[in-house]
């Protein structure tokens, strides 16, 4: 290999759930790796890379299904690049699979793709372990902490189809997430708009805005940059089962705002069990010491994608996928019984 890699064909990318919102900028910064970011701006307003055939800036906010064009760049040799590290081949639980598409049950833990300080990720580790694949892209994306199901397309027309559902809403998610105290049966719709902003690390985070603040600019916080305005956002709630001191929910979104779930819960006082963002951090130590429950350490989040409803691309079928409780989480919830 010589000091750069040849330069690769016109790409054009769909965006999916986890680039939603995301700037050009930012985006092709992580899917270009290797490029330098001098040459990335100079693509921009060059209007080599498009967006929905249009020319557009560094700024521009990508929205779910966009497509962005990606010119013929070179990327700097791997051998300069320090955090790049050898992708091992994984296959993962496969809970469906035809030629169209493919749906795994997610474990805890791992990122659905490389990028934001993670090398790799489900994809990228699919393509090394099926290396004659022609054609494996992400449908949508969980958050690394999140486990359960996940779509992969393997033809682009079932991408396309699939996004498009994504998109009009014409798919059923329901995560089972296990929160903190008791949920009143009543409380059955959370409709609170979520906005984003970055803490002064640089981390993404969100916040629920407060109907009597929802029209009026979002305050400073302290340490934070100025977050977006705040987005509508619909969570339907259904209790499942109670335990002393817990409950588990049956969730399912409206709306696909990032990490609308766990924010929406922690909003109404019931942070889920685990999450390292929005919950009890004081709980989620005793609980994976195993202070809190008798024999039991548990230190990951409780929330798991475990219901995902759908037209089949080709077929027009509805399918209806379930990915049962990963066996940490059963064991969780039998020593709380």
């Amino acid at each position: 290999m010589t000091a750069a890699e040849p330069a690769v064909a016109v790409r054009r990318i769909l965006v999916d759930e986890g680039s939603e919102g995301q700037r050009l900028d930012n985006f092709l910064i992580k899917l270009l790796k290797g490029v330098p970011k001098t040459h990335v701006y100079r693509v921009i307003r060059s209007g080599e890379v498009r967006v929905n055939k249009g020319r557009a800036g560094a700024d521009t906010r990508l929205a779910l299904g966009d497509e962005v064009r990606v010119p013929p760049v070179r990327t700097a040799d791997r051998g300069d690049l320090a955090d790049e590290r050898p992708v091992p081949p994984r296959e993962f639980t496969v809970v469906h699979e035809d030629e169209y598409l493919l749906a795994i049950a997610k474990p805890a833990g791992v990122a659905v793709h490389g990028g934001s300080g993670v090398s790799f990720g489900v994809i990228e580790q699919l393509r090394r372990a099926r290396p004659g694949a022609k054609f494996l892209e992400l449908v949508h994306r969980l958050d690394k902490e999140t486990s359960g199901l996940l779509l992969i397309a393997k033809k682009r027309s079932a991408l396309v189809a699939l996004q498009d559902q994504l998109r009009a809403r014409e798919t059923g998610k329901t995560y089972a997430a296990l929160v903190i105290g008791e949920w009143p049966e009543s409380r059955k719709v959370i409709d609170v708009a979520l906005h984003k902003f970055l803490t002064a690390e640089g981390e993404r985070r969100v916040a629920a805005v407060p109907a009597s603040s929802f029209d009026s600019a979002p305050r400073q916080a302290q340490g934070r940059a100025q977050p977006e305005a705040g987005k509508r956002s619909i969570t339907l709630v259904r209790v499942a089962r109670r335990f002393a001191g817990y409950t588990l929910l049956d969730v399912t979104i409206k709306t696909g705002r990032t990490h609308q779930i766990r924010v929406h819960l922690a909003s109404e006082g019931h942070p889920i069990v685990g999450d390292d963002k929005y919950g009890d951090f004081a709980l989620n130590k005793r609980l994976a010491r195993g202070d809190a429950v008798p024999a039991v350490r548990f230190d990951r989040m409780f929330l798991h994608a475990r219901r995902l409803r759908f037209t089949h691309p080709a077929s027009g079928d509805v399918l209806e996928l379930e990915a049962p409780l990963p066996a940490e989480c059963e064991q969780l919830l039998q020593s709380l019984s």
